[in-house]
């Protein structure tokens, strides 16, 4: 099998948003030109995703889906600072409202998505249960710590850590995503690891099988920096606009979170659902679980230490609503992963999940 490359428009992109982000710094735009730098935007986190999937092509299962995961994770924190220090007013929540929003889309929407077109396409599908129910237990705890503990604590206002709580839960967060990614890279790495296809040529088509070359690899990771760059310029270019829309449609302003978290995951989504059409839904649970983790146990620490040093409010606790939507989505999302075997009704269920918070989301 020959090595992939990179397709021409995945070279384009990076140098496109580098030229869009110089040509609109700084500048009130006008909305056909919002409209453009939106669609340069969303090309650049496809882009990024692409270049961080010939990263991990390279480096192999599980570093493969350890490198999609941290690659959307900077992108999402570049993403919530960037809008938390362009729009001070809404800052104290879009934290909250972007690690919600991704939480509830990873494990209803991307899972659900996965669930439903594999089993649509293979009938059952299997993963390992094991590494799969340590990954979404690590997740809830994270979850836990992070979003619906501060709304019952007393030493600080409704919703909020005082300093102290806040730097400890970071560091406890940190310290259990650091020992996820040691269980899956190393001590029980065999958990997450794909079991080899009973037929020998299923999914011997498919890319991600193939090894790109190291200079091929080498490529892909200076352009995903580039990616990165165009990715937080353009989103503090486009955040006035966005501001404007949410406000234009009369949707919430925790709204602004859910189009992020929708934003970043959306490329990562695809990966993940390719993956379980092509019968490789351990790929696609590590994937989806992985991002999770990340997206908690990465970004409420370094958010946290931004807002002490930036001296920014940051207002973690969910809305009783929310916490009902997550509590649902853990608990479903559990009885997934208990048997490690899934059929269409998995999937179904997931996606009910889902389009309840959607809709909530615009008409809480």
């Amino acid at each position: 099998m020959a090595s992939p490359t990179n397709p021409p428009w995945s070279l384009a992109v990076p140098a496109l948003g580098i030229a869009t982000l110089g040509a609109t710094w700084g500048r009130d735009l006008p909305s056909w030109l919002a409209a453009l730098v939106g669609v340069v935007l969303v090309a650049a986190v496809i882009a990024a995703v692409h270049h961080a999937e010939m990263v991990a092509a390279r480096v192999g299962e599980p570093f493969g889906t350890l490198t999609l995961a941290i690659a959307v994770t900077v992108i999402e924190v570049a993403l919530i600072l960037t809008l938390m220090l362009t729009t001070p007013d809404e800052a104290e929540t879009l934290a909250r409202d972007t690690a919600f929003a991704a939480v509830m889309v990873i494990l209803a929407g991307v899972v659900g998505a996965c669930l439903l077109v594999g089993t649509l396409k293979h009938h059952a599908q299997d993963f390992k249960a094991s590494g799969a129910s340590g990954a979404l237990s690590a997740l809830t705890v994270l979850v836990v710590l992070t979003l619906v503990l501060p709304r019952f604590t007393r030493s600080a206002d409704d919703g909020a850590y005082t300093t102290a709580q806040l730097l400890v839960m970071s560091a406890i967060t940190l310290a259990l995503y650091g020992v996820f990614v040691f269980v899956q890279t190393s001590r029980h790495r065999t958990y997450f690891v794909p079991d080899a296809p009973e037929d020998p040529d299923d999914g011997a088509d498919d890319p991600a099988h193939a090894q790109p070359s190291l200079r091929t690899t080498q490529a892909s990771l200076g352009l995903l920096v580039a990616c990165l760059v165009s990715v937080v310029g353009l989103a503090k270019v486009l955040s006035p606009t966005l501001k404007d829309i949410v406000s234009t449609v009369g949707a919430p302003a925790s709204t602004v979170g859910v189009v992020i978290a929708v934003l970043v995951l959306a490329p990562e989504t695809l990966a993940a659902v390719r993956a379980a059409a092509a019968n490789r839904l351990q790929t696609s649970m590590n994937l989806a679980l992985g991002s999770g983790l990340a997206s908690i146990g990465l970004t409420i620490p370094t958010i946290a230490v931004a807002s002490l040093i930036l001296d920014i409010p940051l207002e973690l606790g969910l809305t009783a609503p929310e916490i009902v939507l997550l509590i649902l989505a853990v608990f479903v999302s559990g009885m997934t992963v208990q048997r490690g075997r899934v059929t269409v009704l998995q999937g179904a269920i997931h996606l009910s999940v889902f389009g309840a918070f959607l809709f909530l989301a615009f008409v809480p």
